[in-house]
């Protein structure tokens, strides 16, 4: 759905989305498809990309804000719907952060010695909780899913090992009303729709970010310098440049697709990633940051040696 295809739905211009969010398009899923449906797809993706199937699976992680049902979880529908009978799947609930908090969560499970091998996705319908009438909103959020899988391999405990090295991860629920759904099954009983501050937003949006990622360089005894590849989260580009102008990562070091995408929420980490990697940019041993920022407020940040 291109700028262009608002006219006649929200007063608004695509000289006006791109100017304030750098957002060129967003996809929209068609009326058959499903934050399960298109997990799946992506799931499928990831196995292919590794050379592994379902049943090399231990695992699945699933980062959603909009699942197919209040429950069961959706992690537990894409695991039947890849044909998975052994193993566990749940969902992770951080907004826009989801996939940074899913793929620290799989790491974790790893380490913990309950998986060997995790599938984590990243999977929304933002669509379908959007308010079409209000253009703050509506031109900002797209659909989409990606996915990646996380092994166990035996390292040396330094940053030249391969997978994730540090992380860190932040909440503060004061700002819940700056970006929330107004509806829930305990609260009014519907869907709700999703309602921003869009300022209020912005102004914490790169005080937030940078602190979190100082903060995972430093656990990981790295500087800005020493990464290859800056993955944000894919909600507004001048967030994007604001925050590498300020942690001193240069503008080639950056994956930036939401001119592609639009906001995806827990699928846009996963996305951007996928677009890197397919085009040849982000390489095996490539010292990848990623970081995220969503509704809570909820953020952080992961280094990942890919």
């Amino acid at each position: 759905m291109a700028n262009k295809d608002f006219d006649g739905i929200v007063e608004t211009s695509d000289e006006w989305i791109v100017q304030r969010t750098g957002i060129r398009q967003r996809h929209i899923a068609a009326d058959d498809e499903t934050t399960a449906s298109l997990g799946e797809a992506a799931a499928r993706a990831a196995l292919d990309s590794a050379g592994l199937t379902p049943a090399d699976i231990d695992l699945i992680v699933l980062a959603t804000s909009t699942p197919n049902n209040t429950f069961p979880a959706t992690a537990v529908e894409i695991q039947q719907r890849l044909g998975m009978r052994h193993g566990f799947a749940f969902d992770m609930q951080a907004v826009c952060s989801g996939f940074v908090y899913a793929i620290t969560t799989a790491d974790l499970h790893i380490r913990g010695g309950l998986a060997r091998r995790v599938l984590v996705i990243g999977s929304e319908t933002f669509s379908r909780i959007l308010d079409w009438n209000d253009r703050s909103t509506c031109v900002l959020f797209g659909d989409g899913a990606g996915a990646l899988v996380l092994e166990a391999a035996e390292g040396g405990g330094t940053t030249a090992d391969r997978g994730i090295i540090a992380a860190s991860l932040r909440s503060d629920g004061s700002h819940r009303d700056k970006l929330f759904v107004d509806g829930g099954p305990s609260t009014t009983g519907t869907v709700g729709h999703l309602r921003m501050e869009g300022r209020e937003v912005f102004k914490h949006a790169v005080g937030m970010i940078t602190d979190v990622v100082i903060e995972t360089f430093a656990k990981a005894g790295i500087t800005a310098g020493d990464i290859d590849w800056f993955v944000p989260h894919q909600a507004n580009k001048r967030i994007i440049d604001g925050s590498a102008r300020k942690l001193g990562i240069p503008d080639e070091k950056v994956v930036a697709t939401v001119h592609l995408h639009g906001n995806t929420s827990a699928a846009s980490v996963p996305l951007a990633l996928s677009v890197a990697v397919a085009d040849g940019r982000i390489k095996k041993n490539d010292l990848v940051l990623l970081e995220a920022m969503g509704g809570g407020f909820t953020w952080g940040a992961v280094l990942v040696r890919w």
